[in-house]
């Protein structure tokens, strides 16, 4: 079932403010500036955050500085303090950002403004399809939209929210603490999205807005195992307080024990975990698609 959205698409387009954290990333960050820049939003504040690089990544911005709100260049603590740093510096209604590695998708920012124009403000966070590029920045992986929800999150399903792809409002981004957890190397982006779960519904958009780029020097991809570990405590941290928390640790525990028998493990995963994404409850939102020159909620 459709339902219109009810703004008029002749409202201004919001500010978007968009950071990059880098570090040493010569080899892609100029495909990252240009797939920003080539987006012409005509209200865009984007910001780079360099940790003090060695390999020519600072030749690189300079020959784009004109064109950019603004970037700086010091000792952090890795990606999440560059962030934080990026963050403060800006202004815009509504926030993302993309890493120096990966790249928007061709008009991907006007996704974003125009869903949070002609959206109701009860769409505070959103996120498109999820998408890859090859090392030498070819689309080739676009997955299926699925329905987001904080309790199946929380109990193991839907684990990946693209970051790439990810927006959300200040308002949220103040409700939740406005930070990331600029103490950890890797996973932070799922803290703020258990954070951001408990105060809104994640909106699916049937549309490309951002992608992750495959590629050997990925921190993510090179240690899944620690990412996963961190993820877990990051749940079991919120499930002391979140609603069903008591009901959700149960079922975590029942799926590690599941998970852990060579013979039930695929079948578990298969028609169990991965069940829970087309489980309906009260916190699924709607899909937003783009249909007859609006957006729209799809039930």
């Amino acid at each position: 079932m459709l339902l219109d959205s009810t703004k008029s698409s002749s409202c201004p387009c919001p500010r978007i403010s968009l950071v990059t954290p880098v570090f040493n990333s010569a080899k892609y960050i100029e495909q990252t500036i240009q797939s920003v820049l080539s987006q012409n939003y005509p209200n865009l504040e984007y910001f780079i955050i360099d940790g003090g690089s060695t390999d020519g990544t600072l030749d690189i911005i300079r020959k784009y500085e004109s064109q950019i709100s603004g970037w700086i260049s010091e000792p952090d603590n890795g990606m999440y303090d560059a962030l934080n740093k990026g963050f403060a510096r800006t202004t815009g209604e509504i926030m993302g950002w993309i890493s120096a590695t990966d790249k928007l998708h061709t008009g991907g920012l006007s996704v974003v403004g125009s869903v949070f124009r002609d959206m109701p403000p009860e769409v505070e966070w959103i996120t498109g399809r999820a998408t890859a590029f090859n090392e030498e920045g070819m689309t080739v992986v676009i997955l299926d939209i699925p329905r987001w929800s904080r309790y199946r999150y929380l109990a193991g399903a839907n684990r990946y929210i693209q970051q790439e792809s990810t927006y959300w409002r200040r308002s949220l981004w103040e409700k939740a603490g406005s930070r990331t957890e600029s103490g950890c190397r890797n996973g932070a982006d799922f803290e703020l999205w258990v954070r951001f779960f408990r105060h809104a519904k994640l909106y699916p958009v049937e549309a490309l807005i951002g992608g992750f780029r495959v590629h050997g020097d990925s921190l993510g991809l090179s240690n899944l195992e620690e990412v996963h570990r961190t993820h877990d405590e990051f749940i079991e941290d919120d499930l002391k307080t979140a609603p069903w928390g008591k009901s959700l640790k149960l079922f975590r525990r029942v799926s590690r024990t599941m998970q852990r028998i060579p013979k039930v493990r695929g079948l578990w995963q298969r028609v169990v975990v991965k069940g829970l994404y087309h489980l309906p409850g009260p916190d699924w939102a709607p899909i937003i698609k783009y249909q007859e020159d609006r957006w729209k909620f799809w039930f």
